[in-house]
């Protein structure tokens, strides 16, 4: 039976890996000695759990059912020892996450700011970037992301939602006639987000129908910020996260355009590898973050 415990963990961790050689690194072992345990698990059973090739791993339907319990064993087992080992001692380690360099401006940073000032043992390192960073390849614990109809899953949760405003400087609005309507916007100077730039935008103004345009994209960048000091400098109109703006809106220096119609807002969550302990360093931040951030 001991051989058998063992041997669905490394059934586990090669499928959260997708290799035998990511699990032989983790595991500190040879692929061969992982191919050689899950070979015997499959002989003990007496069914396959995963067909081989040279490019992934592909579940049988017992081996999915198998995972499934192999996982809450892990679970089980690790929430125990976890639980043992917190009683003597307060959380310690490193953590390494990675967010859109626009976050460093938002409530992302108060909320990481408190949970190192609740555990000042957990050493972290915080990547901001406009390159969308691998969790695995590149290294990290937890990755911040920011999209549309975002949901909590075994590895996802949704923190805070993202109010997004349509501005333009003063100066810039004022150049042009008074309009109603987001139709009447298509022929100005508009500026993008690059991985966005070609997708339409619609405006909603309470129950009417929506309204949806295809503006042509005068200057885009992969920044949002740089995207809103474009348009603060006059360039354009852009649609940015509002609390970018709040201090220039308040001084007049832009304004907003159309302010009774509303885009949609987008969601930030975090991202985890699948293999993080649920009750591990990653999953504290993880639940402290979204406690912070206390999406509505």
């Amino acid at each position: 039976m001991i051989d058998q415990l063992r041997q669905m963990a490394i059934f586990a961790k090669t499928i959260d890996h997708g290799s035998f050689r990511g699990a032989a690194r983790e595991l500190r072992l040879s692929p061969s000695v992982i191919s050689h345990h899950i070979s015997a698990l499959e002989e003990h059973l007496g069914v396959a759990l995963m067909y081989r090739s040279t490019r992934k791993l592909t579940l049988t339907r017992e081996g999915e059912r198998l995972l499934g319990a192999t996982r809450k064993m892990l679970e089980a087992a690790e929430g125990e020892l976890l639980e043992l080992t917190s009683q003597a001692t307060e959380p310690s380690g490193e953590l390494r996450l990675t967010a859109p360099s626009v976050a460093s401006q938002s409530q992302l940073i108060d909320a990481i700011a408190a949970f190192s000032r609740a555990h000042p043992r957990v050493r972290l390192t915080v990547d901001f970037s406009d390159s969308r960073r691998d969790l695995i390849e590149d290294g990290f614990d937890i990755a911040i992301r920011m999209g549309f109809n975002a949901k909590n899953t075994a590895t996802s949760r949704v923190l805070f939602h993202v109010e997004r405003t349509l501005v333009g400087s003063t100066d810039f609005v004022a150049s042009k006639s008074p309009v109603d309507n987001p139709k009447q916007l298509e022929d100005w100077k508009w500026l993008g987000l690059a991985p966005v730039q070609n997708v339409p935008l619609t405006f909603q103004k309470g129950r009417a129908r929506p309204v949806t345009i295809k503006p042509d994209i005068l200057i885009s960048s992969n920044d949002a910020q740089a995207l809103y000091r474009l348009a603060r400098a006059g360039a354009g109109l852009a649609i940015i996260p509002e609390f970018l703006a709040t201090s220039d809106l308040k001084s007049g220096t832009i304004e907003h355009v159309l302010p009774q119609w509303e885009v949609k807002p987008i969601d930030a969550f975090a991202v985890w590898p699948a293999n993080a302990p649920k009750n591990g360093l990653v999953r504290l931040m993880v639940d402290e973050l979204s406690r912070h951030l206390s999406v509505e």
